[in-house]
């Protein structure tokens, strides 16, 4: 498969790449820094580019059969207005229906949309302080995925690190097992090379722990 990954020069974008790689696809990474990927393949290829350009993406999406959206915020941003997700979101779903493409996997995380209600009491005020404005835009990013028609997959990871990949985690697709925990950025990067192929999960935004 032909496969674009928006923010793929670092954390979850960059290993979703490497392992779509091992696992045989054709890999278009698109990245403001796209240049300084540390990833040579005769399948990789590099487009620097912003994912709040329509212009960048336009061009980013021509002959991919999937789009995989890694967008991250910086520590420093967490305490101003974020719009990123929603934004890049809105075009980039323009794009894909501009080009006929259907299927979209993203990565929100634990507490975005719906999931917020399986938060406990005692995470909820630090939650809400420290990440309440970047989970309020994943919260609408989530809304215009699950409204766009699209063949889209959401992945909802706990807490990451940076630990190994292990293939040992848990798929929380029910609401009444969501729950916090950690999971590695290799392991959630595993999930969405899967999801490439497998249909499983469409139309589903399940939480990932180990």
């Amino acid at each position: 498969m032909r496969v674009l990954i928006c923010g793929a020069s670092k954390g979850i974008g960059l290993e979703t790449a490497r392992q779509a790689l091992d696992a045989g696809h054709d890999v278009r990474a698109l990245a403001r820094s796209a240049n300084a990927i540390a990833v040579s393949h005769s399948s990789f290829e590099k487009i620097q580019g912003n994912s709040l350009k329509i212009e960048d993406v336009e061009a980013a999406v021509v002959g991919v059969d999937v789009v995989i959206q890694t967008l991250g915020v910086g520590l420093g941003e967490l305490f101003q207005p974020i719009n990123l997700f929603s934004d890049a979101t809105r075009i980039v779903i323009s794009a894909m229906k501009k080009e006929g493409i259907k299927r979209l996997l993203c990565v929100t995380g634990f507490g975005a949309g719906d999931s917020q209600a399986g938060i406990s009491c005692l995470q909820r005020v630090p939650f809400q302080i420290f990440l309440g404005r970047a989970y309020g835009d994943k919260t609408l990013q989530e809304k215009l995925i699950k409204e766009s028609g699209l063949d889209w997959t959401i992945a909802r990871p706990g807490v990451l690190t940076n630990g190994p990949h292990t293939g040992r985690y848990q798929i929380l697709s029910e609401p009444s097992q969501w729950r916090n925990g950690v999971i590695s950025r290799a392991n959630v990067a595993e999930f969405l090379v899967q999801q490439i192929k497998d249909e499983a999960y469409v139309g589903k935004a399940p939480v990932l722990i180990n």
